[in-house]
């Protein structure tokens, strides 16, 4: 049974196993990552017993704009509605905000989609970015 619960208790080891194994390329900055995930406003966290299978965070001003700058699932765990559930809990906090934000590619952009985000007009994602994943 899947456990989604927001959260700000989650140790560095559990992480890094998540990022690792979805290459994300944040992973070769620990300290960086762990900091990061536990500043955000809202921090997610999907649980198998005490296996950390998912998990998904917001930035925001806590009024008007949101952005979800991460959202993984273990691989073997991905297509079980986890990452749905993880949304789900996210748009309990966060549906009535005037913008909602993310980037994604890949994958990534199908699985958006059918949870209702769409591309803003003609805009092109922009950044200054030190990872290779994408």
């Amino acid at each position: 049974m899947i456990t989604i619960s927001e959260t700000k208790e989650i140790n560095i080891e559990d992480i890094l196993i998540l990022y690792k194994v979805n290459e994300w390329s944040s992973a070769n900055k620990p300290n960086e990552l762990y900091k990061g995930l536990l500043n955000s406003e809202t921090l997610i966290t999907a649980w198998e017993g005490k296996k950390l299978v998912g998990l998904g965070n917001a930035i925001s001003d806590g009024f008007l704009t949101v952005y979800y700058p991460h959202l993984l699932v273990l691989p073997e765990y991905q297509g079980k509605g986890i990452g749905k559930m993880i949304v789900d809990k996210m748009q309990e906090k966060y549906s009535h905000f005037h913008m909602q934000m993310l980037t994604a590619d890949g994958k990534a952009v199908d699985f958006y989609k059918k949870n209702g985000f769409e591309r803003a007009g003609k805009t092109e994602p922009m950044w200054i970015y030190q990872g290779n994943e994408h």
